[in-house]
This record gives structure tokens, sequence and C-alpha cells, in this order.
């Protein structure tokens, strides 16, 4: 068989997505956020949104996000992600703004933004990639932490009598009368990867729709941080992060 017959249109199973650079990515073998990019590419090509899609960028392992999704980007201070999105969805109303945060950033130091942004009803799109951890600055303990999770400066695991409970920051979200979209997906499987896409596009839908704030949060691993294979992470994962925090829809208007 000719080398043109094999990849001939036909014949293709999968491209790269058109809007995701051509570039090495800084992220540690494993991580879920190349998956979660990649996603982030595809629906936003496919749904033609591609000159009107703005990404808000915090600081975080997802700070470089504009050197792989080839769409316009603002970098905000770190947790100033929703309020930055929010002066870009009221400014430019044709646009739709998207937020790309960690739990460090929705879930710490950008709870009040995030939750007022979500509370006024905001036409934005929030991703949320929660791994448990901070991964960008050691393997510190976050606010989503598991309770008995070893981190760096919980070295014999999170106590509540210690550190408190871990804070379901999108549970939160779904309680709010300006969300109309909260959901919890992963990327650890095939059909996971297909799920999770068809709800960021059903966010960027609403955003478009101006129907309020959508909330897509993502389990992921941290196989860096939690010092696992990342065979080994998505399997901790699957075992203990979606028992505190289970997949699905937790508000859908």
């Amino acid at each position: 068989m000719e080398i043109q017959d094999i990849i001939k249109e036909e014949n293709k199973v999968y491209c790269k997505p058109e809007l995701l650079d051509d570039v090495h990515m800084h992220y540690c073998p494993g991580c879920s956020h190349g998956v979660i990019h990649k996603l982030l590419a595809e629906v936003i090509a496919e749904m033609g949104l591609t000159e009107r899609a703005v990404g808000v960028s915090p600081v975080g392992c997802a700070v470089f996000a504009y050197n792989y999704v080839d769409v316009d980007w603002v970098e905000a201070a770190h947790g100033r992600a929703p309020a930055v999105a929010t002066a870009i969805s009221r400014l430019w109303t044709d646009n739709v703004a998207f937020t790309y945060q960690g739990d460090g950033d929705m879930a710490a130091i950008g709870t009040a933004e995030s939750i007022h942004a979500a509370n006024r009803g905001e036409n934005i799109v929030m991703i949320f990639v929660n791994n448990a951890i901070y991964g960008m600055t050691g393997g510190q303990m976050a606010p989503t932490t598991l309770i008995g999770q070893k981190t760096a400066t919980t070295p014999y695991g999170r106590r509540i009598d210690l550190n408190g409970h871990p804070l379901e920051i999108t549970d939160i979200m779904a309680q709010l009368d300006g969300t109309c979209y909260v959901t919890r997906q992963s990327v650890h499987t095939p059909g996971a990867v297909r799920k999770t896409k068809a709800c960021i596009k059903k966010a960027f839908e609403n955003a478009l729709a101006k129907k309020g704030t959508s909330v897509v949060e993502i389990i992921s691993t941290c196989n860096s941080g939690w010092k696992m294979s990342p065979v080994d992470a998505n399997k901790w994962m699957e075992e203990h992060m979606f028992e505190k925090y289970p997949l699905g829809d937790l508000k859908n208007l």
C-alpha cells in the first residue's frame, strides 16, 4: 500500500485540533491538562468561535495555556480570572469569555471572585481543573485535598481537626441562582473524554445564549504531586476522588 493511500481523507481517524499550537507542552507526563486543552481547542473550532472566544488564565499549572490554544488570552492575577472574564463579557458582548482555573485558584485565593461572578450570573464559562493539590508550587495541601491525603504540608494526611474539611466549591456553585449549568466530569477514559467535551460544548452554548454562568469541573490527576505513576494516579483518582467528588451534572437549567 502506498503512503498516499493511507493518508486519504476517508482513512483519517484523528488529526490534531487546528487551534492546538504545534509546541511542546510543559506539563508532566500523565497530566490531565493536555487532554483538557485539546478538548477546548476542538470545541471552540467546531462551534466557529475562533475569533470570539477569549480565555482568562491565572496563576498555576495552566498559567501558560496561551501557549497551546490559539485564541485570544488574558493573563489574570491569582484568583482573579472570573473578575477579568466578567469585564470581557460585559464590554465585548459578542465574545465568549471563559476562565481556566485550578483548585488552588477557584477554591482558595479566588473563592470570592468565583462565587460572586457565578452568583451574579455572568455569561461566562468556568473550566475548573481539580486535582486536590497545589501542583505547580510543590505539592502542598489545597482546599480540595481529601481527608487523609498526604501532601507536602500534610505528610501524615489531612486532618479535619487541624486542616478542616475539603471545600466542595462546585456544589456551592450549583446552589447559586446565577448558575445555569454545573457539572463534574473527568478525562481518565475515552468515554469520559467524550462526555467532558460534550459538557464543555454545552457550557459555551449557554454563554452564547446568555443563560448565565456555567461551571465545568474536571476531576484530574497530579501524578507528580501525588508521587505516583500516571497509571497508579488514575486508579487512585477512581478509588478515592470520585467518592468525594462524584461525576455527573449538579445543575442543568
